[in-house]
């Protein structure tokens, strides 16, 4: 599968934060009914077998939809359960490395926050680009908020996807209008809502209306 930008319109990332009994892979499927489109894993808590079994259980669900399916970080855990790619971070490996290790096939999206770091991830070999926080967000409250200038710069910068993210939702997601991004990036608009599969939709809806798709 491939980043592109039919892909990246609705990019969900999962937090076991609130699932209340419920299994993630469940929640994911309801994203992906409802219109998520793109899928990362993201597990800070979970040891690597842990974290092995659970994104097997959720890529059997997105390969069961066709949605591109990468794992946070992990490149081993992505390896072993043959993951569509892996999302690395500024302080994580660099993208050339990353595709040393999972081969030509296979999607690197790399976070950033500057227009230096988005042209040099694109150089070296980027699939995709993770822009933010673009608002304050309570998922990663370290992430320091890229001012819509830059992320609109950043999209004109580089000609690979760029999905915006940090503290998006249903409310604030139209203010990104204009900026050229190719989709939104959010956790809890989709994971903390009591109907999963509505919030994805409503979200879809109105990222697609700013996107122009």
């Amino acid at each position: 599968m491939k980043a592109d930008k039919k892909t990246m319109l609705v990019y969900a990332v999962t937090d076991r934060a609130w699932l209340g009994g419920r299994r993630l892979e469940d929640d994911v499927e309801k994203a992906i009914r409802g219109g998520a489109t793109f899928i990362q894993i993201r597990e800070k808590e979970l040891n690597d077998a842990a974290f092995l079994e659970q994104a097997k259980a959720v890529k059997a669900v997105t390969d069961r939809y066709s949605v591109p399916f990468v794992v946070n970080d992990n490149v081993e855990v992505a390896k072993a359960v043959d993951a569509d790619g892996v999302h690395v971070g500024q302080s994580d490996m660099e993208a050339g490395d990353v595709r040393a290790m999972l081969g030509q096939d296979k999607i690197i999206g790399v976070s950033v926050q500057t227009v230096e770091q988005a042209v040099l991830a694109e150089k070296r070999g980027a699939d995709y680009l993770g822009v933010g926080a673009v608002f304050p967000t309570s998922t990663k409250q370290d992430a320091a908020e890229v001012p819509f200038g830059t992320l609109k710069e950043i999209c004109e910068a580089v000609s690979i996807p760029v999905v915006a993210i940090g503290g998006i939702n249903q409310g604030n997601v139209a203010r990104l209008a204009g900026s050229g991004i190719d989709g939104a990036a959010v956790v809890s608009a989709i994971f903390a809502a009591e109907d999963i599969e509505s919030a994805a939709a409503e979200l879809a809806a109105k990222v697609r209306e700013i996107v122009g798709n």
